[in-house]
């Protein structure tokens, strides 16, 4: 009985432990996208040529304005992969992972290719006679989304492979009829679902045996005339 139980408990344990995986690795990726959307992605030096100078940083938030509201969906994924379960749960699942490329393309963007003048000088709203003189960049940030976007990546992986659960409410809450009918249907079928203790202890509760085989029981009856008295054989 104690196999069976183990057996049962088993599937439950590794969707929990993936639960927890997917739950850490959405926050650290929310935390990656959040704090990248706070720092310096590119740096812009203008001149209007009346006067000095003028340097503009372009954090993620405006580099790539996506980053705050994907951050967001994140901490909202987990939120709902507490709350969805079967196919819903893998739809969770691809869609944290089309959060993932979203956020990553951007970041690969800038660190394959750079940050283009025209482009730098529109987000930095410089005026219509100022010229851009130098334009930096900053890897770092990119590489912390990739970071996050990794983390997303698995996250959705873990949601996608998260063993089934069975809907409705657990067999303890069942009444003893219920219970008894499972019980026999368990003792039934012995390549079904694996028989737990509470089913096997409902079993005795309804009359059966379930350490009987049908098949033995069969044999019993065959070898019982049935003129004769109960229990006596030949």
């Amino acid at each position: 009985m104690s196999e069976a139980s183990e057996t049962v408990r088993e599937p439950a344990r590794a969707g929990r432990r993936r639960s927890m995986i997917a739950v850490l690795l959405l926050a650290v990726a929310a935390v990656c996208l959040w704090g990248a959307s706070r720092m310096t992605w590119v740096e812009v030096t203008s001149s209007d040529g009346l006067g000095e100078e003028r340097a503009s940083a372009l954090v993620g938030g405006t580099w790539a304005a996506a980053l705050t509201p994907l951050a967001l969906t994140l901490v909202a994924a987990i939120a709902a992969s507490f709350a969805v379960k079967g196919w819903a749960l893998r739809v969770l699942g691809v869609l944290v992972a089309v959060v993932a490329v979203a956020a990553a393309v951007p970041a690969v963007r800038l660190i394959v290719s750079g940050a283009s003048d025209d482009e730098a000088g529109r987000l930095a709203e410089l005026p219509g006679r100022a010229d851009v003189q130098s334009v930096s960049v900053h890897v770092g940030p990119a590489v912390l989304v990739l970071v996050g976007a990794l983390a997303a990546l698995v996250a959705a992986v873990e949601l996608v492979r998260r063993p089934r659960v069975r809907a409705g409410l657990s067999s303890k809450y069942d009444s003893p009829g219920a219970r008894r009918d499972a019980a026999k249907k368990a003792g039934a079928d012995p390549a079904g679902e694996p028989v737990t203790q509470r089913m096997l202890w409902d079993a005795l509760d309804a009359g059966e045996d379930p350490t009987v085989d049908d098949k033995k029981a069969e044999a019993v009856d065959q070898v019982d005339g049935s003129d004769k008295d109960p229990g006596t054989r030949t």
